[in-house]
């Protein structure tokens, strides 16, 4: 029985890798906004082997409480999977200042990977799976404006932090040269799921279209199964709709991860300078 932490882990992909593991006799970790799911979850398996954290992962400080949660009560964790999306068709700020797409697709990942690094490197094969959107992707990073001040669009700010999270995975290599813990990024492609989010009217019809014709979320979530299941042997991998794909293009550019890297520790060491009055 290995340890599965999960986010968004009640509906979607997230919620089919959830029954998946619990079916193959893993310990699994929800954290979600939705307690009415995560109780339901529970309350299924009986409470031995689900646990459910409710938490905002669009705030660094909840992403922080959860991580401390984690790392005390559960000392070895086999596999981070990070599912947790949330599409704004207007632009959103968190209560801590933050672009809701950003602080949620990006920082929260960025958070979790790194911190519960120690409890992963206890376990036999540990792997953070970062279920963002590697592969073919027209959206430069909006470096000047990382966060869409200026020229918010819904689509362009989950797209720019499937760029992001591949530069997250091309840094946390070289930020952890003798970790074990495998990163490997997955976009499952086209799901049939509930997409949680608020939309416009043009991209509710389309998000509408795409549950019609998307695939089964079981049929994503076999692969992801199979990579916590058997991490691969590389430190960075990347897989599209199950294929592998490569993690040596400018899509993982080296001086552009260390580049985010720097950029997130500038946003996060700003967070924690108290307001003046």
């Amino acid at each position: 029985m290995g340890t599965v932490v999960i986010t968004g882990g009640t509906d979607g992909i997230g919620g089919g890798l959830a029954r998946a593991c619990l079916d193959r006799g893993d310990r699994i970790v929800v954290v979600g906004r939705d307690e009415a799911k995560g109780r339901a979850l529970v309350a299924a398996d009986g409470g031995t082997a689900a646990t459910f954290i409710a938490a905002d992962l669009s705030l660094v400080s909840e992403n922080r409480r959860v991580v401390a949660e984690i790392a005390q009560r559960f000392p070895v964790v086999d596999a981070v999977v990070l599912c947790a999306r949330f599409y704004h068709s207007r632009r959103t700020v968190t209560s801590e200042g933050f672009e809701h797409t950003f602080a949620l697709l990006y920082l929260s990942r960025f958070l979790l990977g790194e911190g519960l690094l120690d409890n992963l490197e206890r376990a036999d094969q540990p792997v953070i799976v970062n279920v963002a959107g590697p592969g073919p992707n027209p959206v430069d990073v909006h470096w000047d404006d990382v966060q869409l001040a200026h020229d918010y669009d819904g689509t362009t700010a989950l797209m720019q932090s499937g760029r992001l999270n591949n530069l997250l995975g091309a840094g946390f290599v070289p930020r952890h040269p003798a970790a074990r813990t495998r990163y490997v990024l997955v976009n499952p492609g086209s799901t049939a799921t509930s997409f949680a989010g608020e939309y416009d009217a043009s991209v509710a019809a389309h998000i509408e279209s795409m549950k019609r014709f998307g695939k089964p979320v079981a049929q994503s979530v076999a692969p992801i199964a199979r990579v916590i299941e058997s991490p691969p042997r590389e430190p960075l991998s990347a897989f599209v709709e199950g294929g592998r794909i490569g993690v040596d293009d400018a899509a993982f550019a080296p001086a552009d991860a260390a580049r985010l890297h720097d950029l997130t520790e500038g946003l996060l060491s700003a967070l924690a300078v108290p307001r003046e009055a």
